[in-house]
């Protein structure tokens, strides 16, 4: 049987039309939101992965292309997994690759768990050691006067994927790039890049207090509230408040 039957027919296995139903409304796929008509199969996410670490060495860019390209949600996570996977055990020509890949078909990364599990162990982890300027075109996508029309949502995904990449940064104590982005997307109108946002800058200060608390001593007042609250989430009760209110 060939390999993209064979994961097909396990994704299929696996699917559950009440989780289904559940992840349609977890996943915000009614008409006008996020997810909107985004189709699901109802699987967690361990088993998808599963597959993909069983499947990924024997997958080829033709069949995880096709994944990628499905109408389904959990098809194009395995898909992801199996790029993750292809990328860690690639040489550097299979991992530029990768990376081209994936950021040429960012319209299929649509949903902010698709992102989350799959762009900082590609995207970051390419631009270790190479110039970052692709994560600045991918913050700015949406910015201007396109944020006075209805947000379109390949920005809010690209907007996300520049700032979750950074965690392969903030991994390695490397944190400028993250509070740069940080500061660029401020402005930002879109409620799920400011948790993204303000995530990263949490994990900045899980491995350095004093960045974080330097970072947010200029910006906190001209902070979204969520992005706020998700950066001093880990910070002592009366701190958090003092920053909440203003009195830093």
């Amino acid at each position: 049987m060939p390999v993209l039957q064979e994961i097909k027919n396990k994704i299929e296995a696996l699917s559950s039309p009440e989780k289904a139903e559940h992840l349609k409304q977890f996943f915000k796929t009614a008409p006008g939101q996020y997810g909107s008509g985004d189709l699901f199969r109802g699987i967690n996410v361990p088993p998808l992965r599963a597959i993909a670490k069983e499947y990924a060495a024997a997958t080829s860019p033709t069949n995880y292309t096709k994944l990628l390209y499905s109408k389904y949600h959990e098809d194009r996570m395995v898909a992801l997994f199996i790029l993750v996977e292809k990328f860690k055990a690639g040489d550097q020509t299979e991992k530029k690759t990768i990376y081209d890949f994936y950021t040429s078909n960012l319209k299929y990364i649509n949903n902010w768990d698709l992102v989350d599990l799959s762009c900082h162990h590609i995207v970051g982890d390419y631009l270790l050691d190479k110039k970052r300027e692709d994560l600045y075109r991918l913050a700015n996508r949406g910015s201007g006067e396109s944020h006075l029309k209805p947000y379109q949502q390949k920005d809010l995904w690209a907007n996300r994927i520049a700032i979750v990449s950074t965690f392969a940064f903030i991994r390695v104590n490397d944190f400028d790039d993250t509070l740069k982005l940080a500061e660029l997307l401020l402005d930002n109108k879109h409620d799920l890049i400011h948790k993204a946002t303000g995530w990263m800058i949490r994990e900045v200060g899980k491995r350095d207090m004093a960045t974080e608390e330097t970072f947010l001593q200029k910006n906190y007042k001209n902070m979204p509230r969520t992005m706020l609250r998700y950066a001093i989430e880990k910070f002592t009760p009366e701190r958090r408040q003092q920053y909440l209110k203003g009195l830093i």
